[in-house]
């Protein structure tokens, strides 16, 4: 039996084809019903289908008879192409043994496609290259079949092309996983080890895992070793936590009941644990007597950006806090601790794989939890030697005085940007202005370069990607991966509105563009806060000094608009009147800053 299955995903970059090649693999397999398809049917969430990408990967299990009419089991794992979802490729690569690269006939080998592929040639794993979008026009499959070339080291007839939208080659493509993809390797599974049977010598590597209200979590296994089935007790290596299988399956793609699950096979474990902390993502369930020790599991997910996410009201806090928690079950890279924060209560700062996981996951707050959310400015996180010690900040309403900082670090990331040569000059300058340190540039194609280089992940925030685009006409492909450490000459600068100090509009900027960035910030503001009763003054400040500064004109009553003739005197006298009355109240009065000024205040 094992040497019928087949575990494989789909690796690419964003936009180039995989969810819509995973839609053909379904109807040629009849694994979903005519009646039943749809576009991007492995994209459950509505956001994927409206953005048309890939956020979470998503297994399912198809049935194939090849031309000699043996029967195999094809376990396919679909895959994110964002960069942000990095971490959801490397998941999903340590359970299969080989990937189908996909790379858009039209856009050529990108960014992603780079490290998608260093990430499958460390796991060892065999990889199909395959051509997509070869029925558009502008297609330019000879080209692109070189630079696969030139990536891959393959011959031109090892590379497949193939029309997802059309179904052209996806046959081929099929049969040729049969034949490339080798059938999963076991580990010693046999009653030697233990003393016992198979089932001794269990061995599963969780590679995700979903949440139910009654039956816990759903840990999304791969089966290395051994065999699993209702009713077996299991235990989790990492925690120790011993639990009873409730239920298991295997993914069509919708959970389907199955007797059992074998070596090699892709599936779902029941296992009644309601605590959702107990089971992470790259553990490895064993059998609940064994001493083996774990599968190589995943490295720690980071976060690298980090927003503070309040309630817009009050009253909604405790709703926000279960949203999180929920979400956080079916997205493990999703970090948050609560904090309060003097003018916008309490909330949680979260912490982020990227600028997209943040948008992600504050559109699906809003719409699957109904709870309306306030997102600070985002930031990363800094290493401040201090007088006192070494401390680490998230927020920049935490960072100390500048007489109380020895030294500040910050993250660097190393990049790599793919462009077309005529693009070579704006990048260049783009990259200056990003403080990037470019390092080699050399021709990756007849068409293409690839630029090297480090930059600092706070400048990667500041719009960097969108200009890249900009600056290039969309040619430009960018990847990244963290780096290390650097020292820093930065500075917080802080935003006073009716001269108190807003944390949330604080901001950690570099020394050299303080003063251009307080002007823009007062400038902005001056522009979105709405008037009051007194003249609001809006500042910025660092260091001790207001760097820039604009008033907004208090809402003016006319107060004699009720007399008629009489000596100007009597205004006069209603009008001094009225400017001590503003005066005492700008000294004694609040100014409530609206919820949406946040928002505004982070949009372009």
């Amino acid at each position: 039996m094992e040497s019928n299955i087949r575990n494989f995903c789909i690796i690419a970059h964003i936009d180039h084809g995989k969810s819509t090649l995973a839609d053909r693999m379904l109807e040629v397999t009849k694994t979903v019903e005519a009646r039943l398809m749809r576009e991007q049917f492995l994209d459950m969430h509505p956001l994927e289908r409206e953005r048309g990408i890939t956020i979470k990967m998503q297994p399912v299990r198809m049935k194939y008879s090849n031309e000699s009419g043996s029967e195999y089991i094809l376990n396919l794992i679909d895959t994110p192409g964002h960069i942000d979802f990095n971490y959801e490729v490397s998941r999903a690569l340590a359970a299969v043994e080989g990937a189908v690269l996909l790379v858009d006939a039209t856009q050529g080998v990108e960014a992603q496609t780079l490290s998608n592929v260093e990430l499958a040639r460390t796991l060892k794993l065999a990889i199909i290259p395959v051509v997509n979008k070869i029925d558009l026009p502008q297609a330019r499959v000879a080209e692109t079949k070189a630079e696969i070339r030139n990536l891959l080291g393959v011959e031109d007839e090892e590379i497949l092309a193939v029309s997802a939208k059309t179904g052209e080659g996806v046959e081929r493509l099929l049969e040729e996983i049969i034949k490339k993809i080798p059938p999963p390797e076991f580990g010693a599974r046999d009653a030697k080890l233990s003393g016992g049977g198979p089932v001794a010598q269990t061995r599963a590597l969780i590679f995700d895992y979903e949440y139910s209200t009654h039956r816990g979590v759903i840990a999304h296994v791969r089966i290395f070793d051994g065999e699993i089935k209702k009713g077996s007790k299991l235990k989790l290596a990492a925690s120790g936590e011993i639990f009873t299988v409730g239920e298991i399956g295997i993914f069509k793609p919708a959970l389907s009941v199955s007797d059992s699950l074998g070596a090699g096979e892709i599936g779902y474990v029941v296992t009644n644990i309601k605590e959702a902390k107990i089971v992470r993502v790259g553990d490895t369930i064993l059998n609940a007597s064994s001493q083996r020790e774990a599968l190589p599991g995943y490295k720690e997910i980071k976060p690298v950006v980090f927003s503070s996410v309040y309630p817009e009201d009050q009253d909604k806090f405790e709703d926000l806090k279960r949203a999180l928690e929920r979400l956080k079950l079916v997205d493990s890279a999703l970090f948050f601790e609560e904090e309060s924060s003097g003018v916008l209560g309490r909330g949680f700062r979260c912490g982020f794989l990227g600028m997209l996981h943040l948008e992600i996951v504050v559109a699906r707050l809003e719409r699957d939890f109904k709870v309306e959310t306030i997102a600070t400015t985002p930031s990363v996180k800094y290493k401040i030697i201090t007088r006192k010690g070494e401390i680490e900040i998230y927020s920049p309403h935490r960072f100390p005085d500048e007489s109380e900082i020895k030294e500040i670090m910050e993250p660097w990331l190393k990049i790599e940007i793919l462009l077309p040569p005529d693009k070579l000059a704006g990048v260049i300058k783009l990259l200056n202005e990003h403080e990037v340190e470019v390092g080699d540039t050399s021709r990756f194609s007849d068409t293409r370069l690839k630029v090297e280089g480090k930059m600092p992940l706070r400048e990667l925030m500041r719009d960097f990607f969108d200009e890249l685009k900009s600056v290039s006409s969309g040619y430009a492909s960018l990847n990244y991966e963290q780096d290390d450490m650097r020292k820093a000459d930065l500075s917080r600068l802080d935003i006073l509105v009716a001269e108190e100090a807003v944390p949330a509009f604080a901001r950690i900027v570099p020394r050299r563009r303080l003063e251009t960035e307080a002007e823009a910030v007062v400038e902005k503001l001056y522009h979105i806060l709405p008037k009051a009763l007194f003249a609001l003054k809006i500042q910025a400040k660092a260091g001790g000094r207001i760097l820039a500064s604009r008033t907004i004109k208090a809402a003016s009553k006319d107060v004699t608009q009720h007399m008629y003739g009489g000596d100007r005197t009597r205004k006069m006298k209603l009008w001094k009147k009225q400017k001590e009355g503003k005066k005492r109240l700008s000294a004694e009065a609040d100014y409530d800053i609206p919820p949406d000024t946040y928002l505004k205040l982070m949009k372009k």
